[in-house]
């Protein structure tokens, strides 16, 4: 009779065991064996016990692409930021959220896949791939209100959470979403309020707002929050940026050369307000005695190393980061318990005093 040992399965070369050690080592079949290391149901929960011990006594790795099969999930998730490479690289914004979605996919055990928009013709590039079924679900961000890809998720049937509140939809249905679209916002008109309302406590009456893109809702949003405490604005102190310094230095010039008896300036987000800064110290203005300056964001890379350092609007940049994952990631699992779709999030913002206002 042969010895039980050498009938047993050996290890793949290398010296890596394989799925037929653990199954054998457990005492059950292969297919049960697979179940369970690849994450499918259906298996007892005493053969599941057995199998997990195989598994750590053999120091078994399962292969991805068997767990692919048996799940029909890849691990992946695709994180796409509707911005070209220059905006990406340049805010800090764009970093902290990344971030927070980061941290949240990897206590997940969940992979990261990094899609850029630089311009309109990527669009074809990113449908392609997301048809291809190379992730689970997406995680989308910086939208423009003509943007393609609520279609092209939606025509894939692909589980996607949005950043920022929807532009492309009607209010939000009896789900809490904008039509079935999961979104995580912060409270940019209520922000906005808090920040107009500061200006006019310091005694400011002369208030000025440099607005981001008005083709996404986070500046619309921050323009009617504005516009809520101040709504008979002089039209002549309102200006257009693009959420750049470059765009706030432009915007600060023309409202200068429009009203020079401004005496304060609410900026959509940090940078374009960094950029207001610099044009008022060149047009001999000081910061606040002459001109009260107040941002969005809370980026401590910008509003803490600027001079005064920026009192600002905080948003809790990383943490909508980790709740659109999260949000996705339960999406995920509902959809495979048939449950139902998850309520998009609205967090709060709290002013941060410092002493440009």
């Amino acid at each position: 009779m042969p010895d039980q040992l050498s009938a047993a399965p050996r290890p793949a070369p290398g010296g890596r065991p394989t799925l037929e050690a653990v199954a054998a080592h457990a005492g059950v079949s292969r297919a049960t064996a697979s179940r369970v290391v690849n994450g499918g149901e259906g298996v007892r929960p005493h053969l599941v016990e057995k199998v997990e011990e195989a598994v750590r006594e053999l120091g078994y790795v399962p292969n991805p692409a068997a767990r692919t099969l048996v799940t029909r999930r890849t691990g992946a998730i695709a994180v796409i930021i509707a911005e070209p490479e220059i905006r990406i690289f340049s805010d800090p914004f764009f970093s902290r959220q990344v971030r927070g979605i980061s941290r949240e996919l990897t206590a997940h055990d969940a992979q990261l896949v990094l899609l850029l928009v630089e311009d309109q013709r990527d669009y074809e590039r990113i449908e392609r791939y997301l048809a291809g079924g190379h992730v689970d679900g997406a995680l989308a961000f910086s939208l423009h209100t003509d943007d393609p890809l609520p279609s092209i998720t939606r025509r894939i049937g692909l589980p996607t959470v949005y950043g920022g509140r929807p532009g492309w939809t009607d209010g939000p249905d009896a789900t809490g979403t904008h039509g079935g679209v999961a979104y995580v916002d912060a409270d940019n008109r209520g922000g906005a309020r808090e920040a107009v309302r500061h200006l006019l406590d310091l005694g400011r009456r002369r208030i000025a707002h440099i607005a981001g893109p008005r083709d996404q809702t986070s500046a619309t949003d921050r323009l009617d929050g504005y516009l809520d405490v101040l709504p008979g604005a002089d039209p002549g102190l309102l200006a257009d940026g693009d959420f750049t310094a470059a765009g706030g230095a432009l915007a600060m010039a023309g409202l200068l050369d429009r009203r020079p008896g401004l005496d304060a300036v609410f900026a959509a987000n940090d940078l374009m307000a960094t950029g207001a800064l610099e044009v008022l110290r060149a047009r001999g203005r000081r910061v606040p005695e002459d001109v009260a300056l107040v941002g969005f964001d809370d980026a401590e890379s910008v509003a803490e190393t600027t001079d005064p350092p920026l009192t600002t609007v905080r948003q809790d940049i990383e943490g909508m980061g980790r709740l659109m994952a999260r949000l996705l990631l339960r999406s995920l699992e509902d959809r495979r318990a048939a449950g139902p779709v998850p309520r998009s999030v609205i967090t709060p913002t709290t002013l941060v005093r410092r002493a440009s206002a």
